[in-house]
C-alpha cells in the first residue's frame, strides 16, 4: 500500500506546486508603464518631462529657473524648432537622464513651437527616429501651462 501511496502523494504534491507556480507567473504583468507629461520641482528648478513617471525612462525633459525665459532641453528628442540652440561642444555637464556628457540645448519659452505646444497640447519633436508629435491630455496641458508660467511669463 505504501508503495503506491507515497509516489501518488509525491505526484499530487508536484502537480499542486506546478499549478501554484503557473498561477504566480500569470499574475506577473509585463506591460510597459504609460508615458506622459509630468511636472516636478527641485528647489528653484522646474522640470517638465515626457516619459514614465518616477523613472529614468524619459524621451524629453525641459528645465528652467523661476522667471527665466530660457529652457534647457535634455533627452533623445528635441523640439522641432529652428531657434533651438545646441550647447557648445566644450561644455562638460552631465546629462541627468543618461549620466553621459550632456546633449543639452536651449530654447526660449517664447519660441513659436513651445507657444503652440502650450496652446494645443502637441509638441513637434525630432530625434533619431525622425520627426513626430508628443501629445498631452487635458490634465497634462494644465501642468504644461504651469511650467511655462513658472518659467517667466503668464502668457505662452
Amino acid at each position: 500500500m505504501f508503495k503506491i501511496a507515497i509516489p501518488a502523494v509525491a505526484a499530487l504534491g508536484l502537480i499542486a506546486f506546478a499549478a501554484q507556480s503557473q498561477a504566480t507567473n500569470a499574475d506577473v504583468r509585463t506591460e510597459a508603464a504609460p508615458m506622459g507629461w509630468h511636472l516636478s520641482h527641485e528647489g528653484s528648478l522646474a522640470k517638465l518631462a515626457y516619459g514614465v513617471e518616477n523613472s529614468d525612462q524619459l524621451a524629453l525633459m525641459m528645465t528652467c529657473e523661476r522667471g527665466q525665459t530660457q529652457a534647457i532641453i535634455y533627452g533623445d528628442v528635441q523640439p522641432a524648432s529652428p531657434r533651438l540652440i545646441q550647447a557648445s561642444m566644450t561644455e562638460t555637464a552631465i546629462d541627468p537622464l543618461s549620466g553621459d556628457l550632456a546633449g543639452e540645448a536651449r530654447i526660449s519659452v517664447h519660441d513659436p513651437a513651445l507657444r503652440q505646444f502650450a496652446r494645443l497640447g502637441a509638441l513637434a519633436v525630432q530625434g533619431e527616429a525622425g520627426r513626430f508629435e508628443l501629445t498631452a491630455t487635458r490634465n497634462e496641458r494644465r501642468l504644461i501651462g504651469d511650467f511655462f508660467a513658472y518659467c517667466g511669463t503668464d502668457r505662452v
